[in-house]
């Protein structure tokens, strides 16, 4: 399952983060996002989501929320 499929305000920890970019890949376990970390999905956007990991919100695309599996 990936955080486009998510439900709103349920907190979920990643299990993986799908892509072959490793630029994005630094992004993201910059941001906290790595696997064994708790993620949960605020709204979902028509763009895409607004997410909150740690003491953060962000707001990532469609793509994005697709690669990363909960």
């Amino acid at each position: 399952m990936n955080l486009k499929e998510a439900v709103e305000g349920q907190e979920y920890i990643i299990k993986s983060i799908e892509t072959d970019d490793e630029e994005l890949d630094s992004f993201l376990f910059s941001l906290g996002c790595y696997s064994g970390e708790t993620i949960t999905v605020v709204s979902h956007l028509k763009g895409g989501c607004i997410v909150s990991i740690k003491d953060g919100r962000y707001n990532i695309d469609n793509q994005l929320a697709e690669a990363i599996l909960i």
